[in-house]
């Protein structure tokens, strides 16, 4: 059996003596700890009402917590969490139009995001159908406060608090994420609303003109090859990168920029924003902090640094920063924004590095400045108003005046360092501002910089109270370009200076083993600098329209099974509770998930019954359509471990499971009972087969509830437990694990033989 760390092995022996509610100092007899029905000697598994993936208080016995680096019920039971995000939809209002936009910004609305609350029943039956029963619920500040500063749509609030209030009777569980990218929809992205960009002096109507924003992707493109994949560069361009400079570091780079605000002459940058967006999460956590199914809360989606840490004005760091059509450095990008036609570099994709440069064109011909007139800056670049930059008039030209502006303090010359200096000072303030407001009892989700390891700074004075760390994880060489086939690349490795032979993977087998890799180190290394901290892998996913859509076309989903299998199975290796990308019903084959060219939704309501044809029971297959490469989802878990989960590994092919366990000890109070989530959709119409029990262990399975339950017996106490778990007849294998050995190996042995005997002849004619 595989050893335990100190944490876990500690964990195993407080099942009778750990605090239930570790953010009271003394617990009332009304939060005495539940006694779970299993205790009792003569108790049958699955004798309640329960099922595994139940994470409400009916099915948890109280509320789930942090124990150690684990989720654990009332019970003490380790809490495996599975679910999905809901959802892409929620980037865009009710009412966007790709043809006006970014016109009519205040007047936008999100009711009915990411879906109307009659369709709630359909979609929440759905996921608790599918076992995935915990979800990061995305909310964007433009949706609660478009309307301007201060201005807070209730109305789309209300919504959001009657949709989350149902989660319990579908067993569900979210937390909520107030979500961005590349600051806003208004800047090529999601999140802030337009007139945090007008605070700052930014002309809406010409961010896309003067280079400063590329906005096609949020327009409705994105789809076609010269546009994909486009968007993320946009943390690189003016708008974005200004917007969150002044955002996290005003007070250090942008002093001279102060916003009118109201009942006061004017705010510097930062606080003025920072203050804005506290505000605005504060409303939300009063709103739904008091919810049951509202497990806790994010600050943040994949936060930036902007230009903070850069280290030359003339170019973006490769390994880092994607390169992909037309990408500004620093200084041309404050060219751009000033009005100035400026020469930049083109990028297209390549092989075998992701892009190259291969041409230089000119943007803004037509001299539209990104600056209104009547701004803040007065129409003047804020980057100019620093001094960072200046216009040469006699050389008619752009110059650098201080190259290493935004790497250490201006005035102070200390190095910035964004974790430290940015990032963990707001994190604190904002943990303060929503358990203000909301139950201390809610936990506080918090993630790196996406592709960032957890920095080694994130020391205890740098964590929150009740604290999960939540980092994303993507097939970056996939998702570039947006194919999968045999042949995959260690993105993460290579970026860090792996040895490149080392990190091509062939085959099934070396997707799993190279995904697997790449999640551990994401795990291994937030264990090492958190300890124990609970870690849930905030966003993993694959594209639905990789290799040319040609799945949209012949209903073959072979690749994406397959792509899909490999990101579950590494994600199971690694023991960690994670949310998908994403559930969005309002995706279709030809637009996808409708924001930036992405498709990553593997439902789509083209495919679905009509609501009248529905059965809502978890046992219901009407709930199954619409779903696409369910099989790779849809998975057995071990959602409550009475005891320290092990080891977990599971097979698509045949359908069979293999899970190891450190046991409670069956003594005092401790609950004997693991419930593991075994959905229909695999036994249906076979037999379960469970192997590898103790005599004195007993188990039932409930294809209703799609729950295995397992009781360990008395005789039992503290050992490990391993069972296999199969259905007979196995099922279809969907496709075949191949490896480079099985697929190259008997050319390689023939090769080999043929060599062989060549040398051999040429030997024995010419030199015996």
């Amino acid at each position: 059996m595989d050893s335990l760390s100190d944490s876990e092995a500690s964990f195993v022996m407080l099942d009778d003596t750990r605090p239930r509610n570790s953010h009271s100092t003394v617990a009332s007899e009304a939060e005495a700890v539940p006694v779970h029905p299993s205790v009792a000697p003569t108790y049958a598994p699955g004798s309640g009402s329960t099922y595994a993936h139940d994470w409400s208080p009916a099915g948890t016995g109280g509320k789930l917590e942090r124990q150690g680096r684990h989720f654990v019920d009332a019970y003490g039971r380790v809490c495996s969490l599975r679910g999905v995000n809901v959802s892409g939809a929620s980037k865009i209002p009710a009412n966007h139009s790709h043809d006006t936009f970014p016109a009519d910004h205040h007047s936008v609305t999100f009711v009915g995001r990411p879906f109307p609350l009659e369709e709630a029943p359909q979609h929440f039956a759905r996921l608790r159908r599918w076992g995935l029963s915990f979800i990061r619920f995305l909310v964007t500040w433009e949706a609660v406060e478009h309307a301007g500063p201060g201005i807070y749509d209730m109305e789309y609030l209300t919504h959001v608090r009657n949709l989350l209030s149902l989660l319990p009777e579908y067993g569900l569980s979210a937390f909520v994420c107030v979500h961005q990218d590349v600051w806003s929809r208004y800047s090529g992205g999601s999140g802030a609303p337009a007139w945090t960009l007008e605070a700052v002096g930014f002309d809406l109507h010409a961010l896309e003109e003067s280079g400063a924003a590329w906005l096609l992707g949020v327009k409705g493109g994105g789809h076609v090859e010269a546009e994909r994949g486009i968007w993320p560069c946009g943390y690189q361009k003016l708008a974005a990168a200004t917007m969150a400079t002044c955002f996290w570091a005003g007070d250090t780079f942008a002093p001279k920029l102060k916003i009118p605000a109201l009942n006061q002459e004017s705010k510097p940058v930062q606080q003025y924003l920072q203050d804005a967006f506290l505000d605005m999460y504060a409303l939300v956590a009063q709103t739904l902090g008091d919810l049951d199914g509202v497990l806790g809360f994010e600050m943040m989606n994949e936060p930036h640094r902007g230009y903070i840490g850069l280290p030359s004005l003339h170019k973006f760091d490769y390994n880092t920063d994607l390169h992909l059509s037309h990408v500004p450095s620093a200084l041309e990008s404050f060219m751009l924004g000033s009005g100035y036609p400026t020469l930049v570099s083109h990028w297209t994709r390549s092989f075998p590095m992701p892009t190259r440069q291969t041409s230089r064109s000119v943007l803004n011909g037509a001299s539209r400045a990104a600056w209104r007139p009547d701004g803040p800056t007065g129409g003047k670049c804020v980057w100019e108003m620093h001094g960072v930059w200046g216009w040469d008039k006699v050389k008619n030209e752009g110059v650098v005046l201080r190259e290493n502006y935004f790497v250490k303090h201006p005035v102070t010359g200390r190095k910035v360092d964004w974790y430290t200096d940015c990032y963990y000072p707001l994190l604190k303030r904002w943990a303060e501002r929503v358990h203000a407001v909301a139950p201390r009892e809610k936990m506080l989700f918090v993630e790196p910089i996406p592709n960032e390891f957890c920095p080694s700074s994130w020391t205890k004075e740098n964590q929150l109270p009740n604290m999960v760390y939540s980092p994303h994880w993507y097939d970056l060489n996939a998702l570039f370009t947006k194919a999968f086939g045999d042949f995959t690349v260690n993105v993460q490795g290579l970026s860090r200076g792996m040895f490149p032979l080392k990190a091509f993977y062939w085959g099934q087998k070396g997707a799993r083993d190279n995904f697997s890799l790449q999640i551990r180190n994401i795990v291994d290394a937030g264990h090492k600098v958190l300890g124990d901290t609970p870690i849930l892998i905030g966003e993993c996913g694959i594209p639905m329209d990789m290799n040319g859509m040609e799945a949209l076309e012949s209903e073959n989903w072979t690749w994406q099974y397959r792509m899909m299998d490999a990101m579950m199975t590494a994600l199971e290796g690694s023991l960690a509770s994670f949310t998908l990308w994403n559930y969005n019903p309002d995706n279709t084959d030809a637009h996808g998930d409708d924001w930036n060219g992405e498709n990553f939704s593997w439902f789509s309501r083209r495919r679905a019954l009509p609501p009248s044809l529905l059965d809502l029971e978890q046992s219901s297959f009407t709930l199954d359509n619409g779903g696409r490469i369910l099989p790779s989802v849809v998975r057995p878990y071990p959602a409550k471990t009475a005891g320290i989960p092990v080891k977990f590994e599971y097979e698509m092919n045949g359908a069979q499971f293999t899970f190891e366990w450190m046991a409670s000890a069956p003594h005092g109070d401790a609950v004997r009972e693991t419930e593991i989530y075994l959905p229909s959709l695999i036994t249906h119409g076979r037999k379960l087969v469970v192997e590898g029990l103790p005599s004195e262990d007993k188990y039932l399975y409930d294809e209703s509830r799609q729950t295995l339950f397992i009781v360990q017996g008395d005789a039992a106490s503290g050992k490990s437990r391993k069972i296999t778990v199969s259905v007979w007849p196995p099922l279809r294998p969907h496709f075949n694990v191949n490896t480079f050995w099985g697929d190259f190996g008997e050319l390689i042995l023939s090769g080999l033989a043929v060599f062989i005997g060549i040398f051999a002849i040429i030997k024995f004619r010419f030199y015996m």
